[in-house]
């Protein structure tokens, strides 16, 4: 065998201590993470998680888009049966009881926090919002993230124009502001997104009328809708007329009609406070955000609206020390400095109190009048079981009957009656077949 000259041996041992000593003894661990957060508001999350991984050299949180809501959830689902889930998965507030029924593979991120010896407290968080994510025995289980109610959003030029004062207070209102808007040159008074949860879900909470029985679901899944009331029909009535007119104008579900408000079609436009990032980026007026009307007919003052948006859900089924990457996350996620720059970039709710404290302590709702709207609609009055919130299953499917049943109202196909009791019953179905696979 050829001898190696000792100068090549030298060198080779040289590098080998080098790449010993450059390269970390224990590799980072990677911590998935699928979300329905696109554009911008994708960006942020980036951030976020970039900024986290940047703190601590043990863990590494890796963002994955994986569509809208639906696509997301759907998409963890059939990634757990294929034990290719991630560790955590963004999943919207109507999916909290499929997540739920999906027995084994949900990790509760109170016991996440507890068995990681990861600091947590309840307290610090603000009741309206953890509350629809609560167990019976008080359990939190997901952690909340992007957290919103619908609100009024209204163009201050336009109402000025139209010598309107003020902003609406009372579905009443709306009808008139809607009149004087259209005369002063505007083509239509409002629209609104979501139009289930604006509508259906968070009209009854306002009301403190319920949706469904068993406390709305929260009793249990054997839970009936019954949102079909006299005022619920009532103010379907009296916007399916004001489709004729243009007093109201449907834009489509979601988002679809936000083009109707930062064009200036449509004067008023009821939407989650979600969209204030979008609102200020692509408005070219002044405008305003209040509370949601309601119907001085109904109740004196308002209850409180209902929460909407996301939560981060665990999923079990990844080695032990994995967890503590996620509690890691979660407590980061949490923090006043994280929630506020969240809340003021998007106009999500910040989740603790110490967020909300923060931002009135910089000044932002002081530079930003209205922007605690959704904070205060919340927190209005302590909710009763009306006003909770809604845990149906099925109810993603629900709620698309529910969109099907309006948009007959409004293209004059349906009468609300027939309408809201065809949506009732064919929800019902979808709700019972929810409780027998789930028995």
């Amino acid at each position: 065998m050829k001898k190696i000259p000792s100068g090549i041996k030298q060198l080779a041992l040289v590098a080998a201590l080098t790449f010993s000593f450059s390269t970390p003894a224990l590799a980072e661990t990677e911590i998935q993470w699928w979300h329905a957060m696109g554009g911008v508001n994708g960006e942020r999350v980036d951030k976020i998680a970039k900024d986290f991984n940047a703190t601590q050299k043990e863990f590494k949180v890796v963002p994955t888009n994986k569509g809208n809501y639906t696509e997301t959830m759907t998409a963890a689902v059939a990634a757990y049966r294929a034990k290719k889930q991630p560790h955590i998965v963004q999943v919207f507030e109507v999916g909290t009881a499929t997540m739920m029924a999906a027995k084994g593979a949900i990790y509760p991120v109170e016991d996440v926090m507890k068995d990681s010896g990861v600091a947590f407290d309840k307290a610090d968080y603000l009741p309206a919002v953890i509350s629809y994510y609560q167990k019976t025995d008080g359990t939190l289980l997901s952690m909340p993230f992007n957290s919103s109610t619908p609100v009024m959003w209204y163009n201050k030029d336009a109402f000025k124009k139209a010598g309107i004062e003020k902003a609406p207070e009372t579905w009443d209102d709306v009808e008139a502001y809607s009149k004087k808007l259209q005369a002063s040159g505007m083509k239509c008074g409002l629209s609104f997104g979501w139009q289930s949860w604006v509508m259906i879900e968070n009209f009854n909470a306002w009301h403190n009328l319920p949706t469904g029985t068993k406390e709305n679901g929260f009793a249990g899944f054997d839970t009936e809708l019954n949102f079909n009331n006299d005022a619920v029909v009532e103010m379907m009535t009296k916007i399916g007329e004001w489709q004729k007119s243009k007093i109201f104008d449907y834009g489509g579900r979601r988002g679809d009609s936000l083009p109707k408000f930062v064009n200036q079609e449509c004067g008023m436009w009821i939407n989650s406070s979600a969209y204030y990032g979008s609102i200020k980026k692509q408005a070219k007026f002044e405008f305003g955000q209040t509370m949601l009307p309601y119907n001085q007919k109904i109740i004196d003052k308002p209850q409180n609206s209902i929460i909407g948006g996301a939560t981060l859900w665990t999923l079990r089924g990844h080695d032990k020390g994995d967890y503590k990457g996620v509690a890691l996350f979660m407590k980061y996620l949490s923090s006043p400095e994280v929630q506020s720059w969240w809340h003021q970039e998007t106009g999500y709710v910040p989740i603790t109190t110490a967020a909300y404290e923060l931002s009135k302590k910089n000044g932002f709702y002081d530079k930003n009048p209205g922007t605690d709207t959704a904070i205060k609609q919340l927190s209005l009055n302590t909710p009763t079981p009306n006003s909770r919130g809604v845990r149906f299953g099925n109810f993603v499917q629900v709620r698309d009957v529910i969109n099907e049943e309006m948009e007959a109202i409004w293209n004059g196909s349906k009468s609300a009656k027939d309408a809201m009791a065809e949506a009732v019953k064919r929800g019902n179905k979808l709700v019972r077949k929810f409780e027998k696979a789930n028995k």
